[in-house]
């Protein structure tokens, strides 16, 4: 199992190595690393095959994946509600993203499960990929923008990760969930 990736560069073993060491710096580029191979690379192909509501798809995944790293999460079985409130709380006045925090709730149920569960939004909402980041009054929402937006929102995390102490809760959250991703690795027997 030591040998399994979690990214293209980084084995279990290699992360065991990274967390036995300490070592912000390397865990901080794996998670970029492991977030940009599966959420923003597979977008950076020819613009004209692009949907924004595959963009939108996609960002919704990281958006999850992206609070079960930040709040130490297992899973987000139950707490996917909780994940998009917090997220759109958390992007703050820096993010452009925080015009989402008091839409969160709608977000949640007409744009993340409406993809998820009914493959298309729901509630009112619109996917274009022009036009400004979000127009609340017709529920609009730039899926190119708001992609970038989030991918921002990695960029800052992962600063985060090099820039706080050890013992911080952002690290204690991150090995948490990076213990249930290795325990996730194992094979049932």
């Amino acid at each position: 199992m030591e040998n399994t990736r979690l990214s293209s560069s980084v084995t279990i073993g290699k992360y065991r190595q990274f967390e036995a060491n300490e070592n912000r710096e390397e865990i901080a580029k794996f998670i970029l690393e492991r977030f940009t191979e599966r959420y923003i690379t597979p977008l950076l192909g020819d613009t004209k095959k692009k949907h924004g509501f595959c963009i939108m798809a996609i960002s919704c995944l990281m958006i999850e994946a992206l609070e079960s790293f930040r709040q130490g999460w297992c899973d987000t079985n139950g707490k996917s509600k909780k994940a998009f409130e917090s997220f759109f709380q958390h992007c703050g006045q820096d993010s452009k993203l925080n015009v989402f925090s008091e839409h969160a709730n709608d977000f949640h149920k007409g744009v993340r499960c409406g993809i998820l569960h009914q493959a298309e939004t729901t509630n009112g909402w619109r996917i274009r990929r022009e036009g400004p980041l979000f127009d609340p009054k017709a529920k609009k929402i730039n899926a190119t923008k708001f992609h970038k937006e989030v991918e921002a929102f990695l960029k800052s995390y992962c600063d985060e990760l090099k820039d706080s102490d050890w013992d911080a809760e952002v690290w204690e959250n991150l090995r948490e969930k990076m213990d249930a991703v290795i325990k996730n690795c194992a094979r049932e027997k």
